[in-house]
C-alpha cells in the first residue's frame, strides 16, 4: 500500500491549496458574490447548477416520499401495461382524483411518471424501479430509518434507541426467530441480486470449485453464482433460522445436489473447511471493527493455503467521501447501531491482519450497489 504520509516537498503545495480552498469558499458564501455569479454570462450556469444541487439536498425528503407514495400505491405496477387515465389510476389506488393528479405531478417531475393529457404512464425511472424490485422493497423499508432521521442529531448523540436497531435484533446478540430470518431474508433478498451482478461481472470467481458464502442469508448470492457457474459448488453458512431459508430455497431452484445450507455463528465457532473460496457479501460493513476481526480471522483458518477471500460491500470513499457509503450507509450503520462502511484501504489493513496477502480492488471496482476487493491465503 501507499505511504500515508506526505513527502516534505509537498507541504507548499498543500499550503497554497489550503489558501486557494478558504479563498473560494469565502467567495461562494458571499451574497454579493451569488449575486453577480447568476447574472455574469460565464457563471450563470454554473451558479444556477449548483443553486438547483442545493436546493434538491433541502427537498430531498419530499422527492423521497414522493417515490414511496408511488411504491406504497403500486402504481408502477399499475401501469405496467401501458397508459391509464388518471381517472381510473386514482380509483384503482384509493386516492381522490384532485390528490392523485397532485402525486403524479410531482412524480412527473421526479421522471418517476409521465403525463400524457387526462392519462398518466410510467416514466423512465418508474420503469426502472419496476424492474428492480429491490428498490421497491428498500423504499417500504425506509420508513424505519426515516423515522430515526428525523432527528438526526438524537441519532448522532445516541439519546434513544433507534427503529433499525429493533428491526436487526441480531446486532444485539442472539439468533433471530424464524419470523424474523424471514423478514430479513426477503429484504435482503430483494436487493442482493444486485449485488450478486457486480460480483460476478468482476470476475473474482474465475477458477473457484466450491464456494463458502459467509452469512449468506438465504442464499441469493450463491443460487445466482451457481446458475451463472455451472461447476461450482457452495455451502451456505448462516444464523440456524436463516440458513434454513437458504436451504429451502435451493431445493426449490433444483441446486440442492450442488448447495447447502449449514446453521452456525461466525462469531462464535469455526467455519466448514473444504472450500477454496470464501466470500463475505454485505457482511462486514454492519460489524464492529473487533467483530470484523474475528470473521475474517475464522475464514482465514477455513481457507486452506491459497485459498481466496472475495470481500463485497458498500464501501466509504476515503479522501473522496461517496455518496452510497459515507453518506447513506454512514447513517444507515449508525442507526443500526453496528458496524460503519470502511474505505478500501481499511478494509485492506484488516486483511492483512488476519493474515491474507494479495489484496486487491477488483477491476470494475466502485459501483452504488458494490466495491468488490479479493485477497489470498499465503501458500
Amino acid at each position: 500500500m501507499a505511504a500515508l504520509t506526505d513527502p516534505p516537498d509537498a507541504a507548499a503545495p498543500r499550503s497554497l491549496l489550503a489558501a486557494w480552498r478558504r479563498r473560494r469558499d469565502a467567495l461562494i458564501a458571499s451574497p454579493r458574490f451569488q449575486r453577480w455569479a447568476d447574472r455574469f454570462p460565464l457563471t450563470r450556469p454554473l451558479a444556477r447548477r449548483e443553486a438547483r444541487a442545493l436546493f434538491d439536498l433541502t427537498a430531498g425528503f419530499v422527492y423521497s416520499q414522493t417515490l414511496a407514495a408511488c411504491v406504497e400505491l403500486e402504481l408502477f405496477e399499475r401501469l405496467r401495461d401501458g397508459p391509464k387515465p388518471l381517472s381510473v389510476v386514482a380509483s384503482q389506488a384509493g386516492l381522490p382524483p384532485e390528490a392523485m393528479a397532485r402525486l403524479c405531478r410531482a412524480a412527473a417531475a421526479l421522471r418517476l411518471l409521465e403525463l400524457r393529457g387526462e392519462a398518466v404512464s410510467l416514466g423512465p425511472l418508474g420503469a426502472a424501479a419496476l424492474g428492480a424490485p429491490g428498490v421497491r422493497e428498500m423504499v417500504r423499508h425506509h420508513r424505519l430509518f426515516y423515522a430515526d432521521l428525523a432527528d438526526p442529531l438524537a441519532l448522532l448523540r445516541g439519546e434513544r434507541a433507534p427503529e433499525l436497531a429493533r428491526y436487526w435484533s441480531y446486532v444485539r446478540g442472539g439468533a433471530p426467530s424464524a419470523e424474523e430470518a424471514a423478514r430479513y431474508s426477503r429484504l435482503m433478498a430483494a436487493s442482493q441480486a444486485m449485488v450478486a451482478e457486480e460480483v460476478l461481472r468482476a470476475g473474482v470467481l474465475r477458477g473457484v470449485r466450491r464456494l463458502m458464502d459467509v452469512g449468506g442469508g438465504d442464499g441469493t448470492f450463491l443460487e445466482t453464482a451457481a446458475r451463472r457457474l455451472p461447476r461450482l459448488r457452495g455451502t451456505l453458512v448462516d444464523l440456524p433460522p436463516v440458513a434454513a431459508q437458504a436451504e429451502a430455497r435451493f431445493a426449490r431452484a433444483g441446486l440442492g445436489a450442488r448447495l447447502e445450507a449449514r446453521g452456525g455463528d461466525m462469531l462464535a465457532a469455526p467455519l466448514p473447511q473444504g472450500a477454496d473460496a470464501a466470500s463475505l457479501v454485505r457482511v462486514l460493513y454492519d460489524h464492529d471493527a473487533p467483530a470484523a476481526r474475528v470473521i475474517l480471522a475464522r475464514v482465514f483458518a477455513a481457507l486452506p493455503p491459497g485459498g481466496r477471500v472475495i470481500v463485497a460491500e458498500p464501501m466509504a470513499g476515503g479522501p473522496r467521501p461517496d455518496r452510497v457509503g459515507d453518506a447513506y450507509f454512514g447513517f444507515y450503520t449508525l442507526a443500526m447501531t453496528s458496524g460503519a462502511p470502511r474505505e478500501p484501504a481499511e478494509h485492506g489493513r484488516l486483511l492483512a491482519e488476519a493474515g491474507f496477502d494479495s489484496v486487491r480492488l477488483a477491476r470494475r471496482a466502485r459501483s452504488f450497489a458494490a466495491t468488490v476487493m479479493t485477497a489470498r491465503k499465503p501458500r
